[in-house]
């Protein structure tokens, strides 16, 4: 196999590769490291030998996803403050059952759901669930029976309520939450913002250690509400806020002066009412380095 049409073969399957790893490390910078690990495990392989290339690129990706994990976790550990996936951008121009199905998997939500799992348990149930590979691919990528594929797939349906945190909420109502967010930090007018909130809405920030922010989770819409007047309308009135598509949803950017001054990511969770019950802030810099990066499908 020619060394052009190698690496063609491989920047065909580089998108699904950045995808999957992606939702394994739930951080954008690693998820190119271990593609880009791939890539050189790739040209090293004997290509005539194998059957199906993109099968044999998922295997690898994934398990290099799962040794990044291993001491992902083992860093984490030491994490200052709350912890978030790396913020992306998402495509939004394509509206296809299939193309929403993707980015259901994408938010945020989705991801902190996809914590509870262990790494087996998370591979195999996007795999399966999401990239649609049969069992019998899924065992062989997880070095194990298929039977055993099958239970860890299941026990991960079961351990993260797979149709609540895949709801889809409406762009409309999307938007509308914008607009009363934007009201409230520069208006200094929470009523709207109130009526999009569930009771038990949770603000969830993380800045990493590396710039201030609130480290514990604030629960219950009063308390909410009372640090985004108290607090947020001080801090955030003279950013720059450009709506976005981030991580499959309608969110917001925060710049500075410049067009690469990013200073935080606001992306949010709702019920299957349409009322929010996330509201997801990142502020770590090594987080927001590549959120103007090409998106993740």
């Amino acid at each position: 196999m020619g060394g052009a049409n190698s690496t063609e073969i491989f920047e065909k399957t580089r998108p699904r590769l950045l995808g999957l790893a992606y939702r394994i490390l739930g951080s954008r910078a690693d998820a190119e490291d271990a593609v880009q690990d791939t890539f050189v495990k790739w040209q090293e392989a004997d290509q005539l030998a194998i059957e199906s290339p993109a099968a044999w690129l998922t295997t690898a990706c994934t398990r290099r996803c799962l040794d990044l994990l291993k001491a992902a976790h083992r860093k984490r550990v030491d994490y200052v403050g709350a912890w978030l996936p790396e913020p992306i951008h998402t495509a939004s121009d394509d509206n296809a059952e299939e193309k929403l199905a993707l980015t259901s998997s994408l938010t945020t939500a989705f991801l902190l759901m996809l914590e509870r799992l262990t790494p087996k348990e998370r591979a195999a149930y996007l795999l399966h669930e999401i990239f649609g590979q049969p069992y019998e691919e899924v065992a062989e990528t997880l070095d194990m029976q298929e039977a055993a594929a099958r239970k860890l797939v299941s026990r991960a349906k079961t351990n993260i309520g797979v149709e609540k945190s895949r709801h889809q909420t409406p762009r409309e109502r999307q938007d509308e939450l914008l607009s009363a967010f934007h009201t409230a930090i520069h208006g200094g007018n929470i009523a709207g913002l109130s009526s999009l909130l569930s009771a038990d809405v949770r603000l969830t920030a993380d800045g990493g250690g590396k710039v201030a922010t609130v480290l514990g989770v604030l629960s219950g819409k009063e308390t909410v509400l009372a640090f985004i007047a108290d607090r947020l309308t001080e801090y955030w009135a003279h950013y720059v806020w450009d709506a976005a598509e981030i991580n499959g949803g309608r969110g917001i950017v925060l710049r500075g002066e410049t067009e690469n001054d990013i200073a935080a990511s606001v992306s949010f969770g709702y019920d299957g009412d349409g009322n929010v019950n996330d509201i997801f802030i990142v502020r770590n810099p090594d987080k927001l380095t590549h959120l103007g990066d090409a998106v993740v499908h």
